[in-house]
């Protein structure tokens, strides 16, 4: 008896998703998207190719999407049971994005009974553009692009250097149209793109060596990971036990000079001055100077904090999800306020409407976050220019980094504690994909991990488990020069879509 294809779709969804981390079952991810195509390419009309791919969306970002659930678990004002709702309802809505590729290609790739090449770039094509679309409408959500499975292959991944990660997510489906054309023994397409994606995975490698051992003075940077999560924050004597625990990871000064950096969100004390006083916990020059006690006179420190926004009437109106830069001499040096917010998790839109509803946002507290100016980079003494990417901010392809003030490298703390066990890896590997895409180190420090330092190539140099308390310090890894994806950012997403796209009209025209 041959399975209906709706049942069909929903399990290419269901497999499509096991290629990000933390299974990486990347052939699996291409093998899905071939029976997806091959349902759309069945399709007998527009509205049913629309349907069978709405469908395979759902059980995509359902399945990739699964961690959201664990964040309703630490907020006691709405039931945890309420995390599988926003998990499906979620999937429900970027359904949509998929739904439009597929309608695409159903519409203008189909050229004969069988798919071919000509189906295969248009479905890529389109792909370029609704995933691009899914990163930027309604504040975008820009979570696992498919082109992020190919972080654990070397060449491939290294594409995003030169076209980014929306492209690359193209080329992927192309890949997956490409294998099914070749099981309708149609073989140019399939050759082609196996002969490229071979070459990449084993040449790439062998041209691209880990450099030189940097010198015994050259900077170092130490990345701090407590190991206290979420189902703390309302112990007595929090926030003074991940302050202590942090200092006692954050180590000793030494011959070279050392940036020490600290999770989003884990000094829980404000430490600007020029607050009214009812809203200190503690004096913030006594704790800029407990953080300062451990820096040596060439060192510095970055860490995640909360700044507060006051009205001309003192009131507090809003607050930054925020860094600052702390100097030997306990002096702040900067600060960043994270710019991409998360809606319902850093503010709660239409709040009026909603909070009467009894809806509220997912991190505790009251007061609405507000954006930052969004990415800049911040002048360390000694370090450089440093970007700065908060938690969520990391995932925005073509949107990490300051292109008319490059950084030395990115800092990138975070708070995956909500994520349950899928949401860290996933995080960690989009991470690694800006490094690759914009040749720039990276620095990742969560509460509970998963804690990294990254090179310019995407390479895990030292990490922090998840669920472990620890610290990892190396020398300071080298940027790249601006790849060509630094330098033009999304704009080469859309000539590969258009090249892909162009490409499948004319091989259509030839075989006409």
């Amino acid at each position: 008896m041959r399975a209906s294809p709706a049942l069909l779709v929903l399990l290419a969804g269901v497999v499509s998703a096991l290629g990000f981390a933390p299974l990486q079952a990347w052939p699996l991810t291409l093998a899905a998207f071939a029976l997806w195509l091959h349902c759309v390419h069945t399709a007998p009309s527009l509205k049913a190719a629309l349907w069978r791919s709405w469908l395979f969306g759902v059980a995509h970002f359902t399945i990739g999407n699964n961690w959201i659930q664990h964040a309703f678990d630490f907020q006691d004002r709405m039931p945890p049971v309420l995390g599988y709702f926003a998990v499906v309802g979620l999937a429900l809505y970027l359904a949509v994005y998929p739904m439009l590729a597929g309608g695409l290609a159903w519409r203008l790739g189909r050229g004969g009974r069988a798919p071919d090449a000509g189906f295969a770039l248009t479905a890529g094509a389109a792909w370029i553009v609704t995933e691009w679309l899914r990163a930027v409408v309604f504040t975008g959500y820009a979570w696992n692009p498919i082109g992020v499975i190919w972080v654990p292959v070397p060449g491939i991944a290294h594409l995003a250097a030169w076209i980014g990660t929306y492209a690359l997510s193209g080329l992927t489906v192309a890949a997956a149209g490409a294998l099914l054309a070749a099981l309708h023994r149609r073989w140019m397409l399939p050759a082609g793109m196996a002969a490229a994606g071979l070459a990449l995975a084993i040449g790439w490698p062998l041209l691209h060596a880990p450099g030189p051992t940097p010198p015994a003075d050259a900077p170092r940077v130490r990345v701090v990971q407590p190991n206290i999560g979420q189902d703390h924050v309302a112990d007595d004597g929090y926030a003074a036990e991940v302050f202590d625990r942090q200092l006692r990871l954050s180590g000793r000064p030494g011959p070279a000079p050392r940036l020490v950096v600290w999770p989003e969100g884990t000094l829980n004390y404000y430490i600007e001055d020029g607050y009214p006083l009812a809203w200190y916990d503690a004096n913030p020059a006594l704790v800029r100077a407990q953080v300062a006690a451990l820096l040596g006179p060439r060192d510095a420190a970055l860490v995640g904090g909360t700044a507060l926004f006051f009205d001309r009437q003192g009131q507090v109106a809003s607050a930054g999800n925020s860094v600052f830069a702390i100097l030997p001499d306990g002096h702040l040096g900067g600060r960043y306020d994270k710019a991409h917010l998360v809606p319902y998790g850093e503010y709660l839109p239409m709040r009026t409407l909603l909070q009467p509803l009894g809806l509220s946002r997912l991190v505790m507290g009251d007061i609405d976050f507000a954006p930052g100016p969004g990415p800049r980079a911040v002048p360390v003494p000694g370090f450089g220019a440093i970007g700065m990417q908060v938690c969520y901010e990391i995932i925005f392809s073509g949107q990490v980094v300051d292109r008319a003030h490059r950084p030395r490298l990115l800092f990138n703390p975070s708070n995956d504690a909500w994520f349950g066990a899928w949401g860290p890896p996933q995080h960690l590997a989009q991470a690694r994909m800006r490094a690759i895409e914009e040749g720039l180190p990276i620095l990742r420090s969560t509460p509970t991990g998963i804690s990294a330092i990254i090179d310019a190539d995407g390479r895990l140099l030292a990490t922090v488990p998840r669920g472990k308390a620890g610290a990892i310090e190396l020398p300071l890894p080298p940027a790249h020069a601006p790849t060509l994806f630094a330098r033009f950012g999304n704009a080469i997403a859309a000539v590969v879509a258009l090249f892909l796209a162009l490409t499948a009209v004319a091989i259509r025209r030839r075989s006409r």
